[in-house]
């Protein structure tokens, strides 16, 4: 995993949170950083913009996408993975 994408995904999480890049670990939940369903929607779009990818995101149903977003860890592997998918 590039640190360089762990790196922004934790920076545009912690701005929507209002918290220090510090407070914000791998094993952090949108829930436990207050980040609410307009703040997910939000970082979703500025992490689609900061890595020129599109998101498989139905912020409808957040639960019927190929996008999970049950961690930090897990919202880092995925935009990973759409990344290398797009520079392949």
């Amino acid at each position: 995993m590039s640190d360089s994408i762990k790196d922004k995904v934790i920076e545009i999480i912690a701005e929507q949170a209002v918290m220090d890049v510090a407070d914000v670990t791998m094993e952090s939940t949108l829930e436990d950083l207050g980040i609410d369903s307009l703040g997910l929607v939000e970082s979703i779009f500025a992490i689609e913009e900061a890595f020129d990818i599109q998101v498989p995101f139905n912020a409808n149903d957040p639960e019927q996408s190929d996008f999970d977003i049950s961690s930090v860890a897990s919202i880092v592997a995925a935009i990973t993975e759409l990344v290398a998918q797009k520079d392949a």
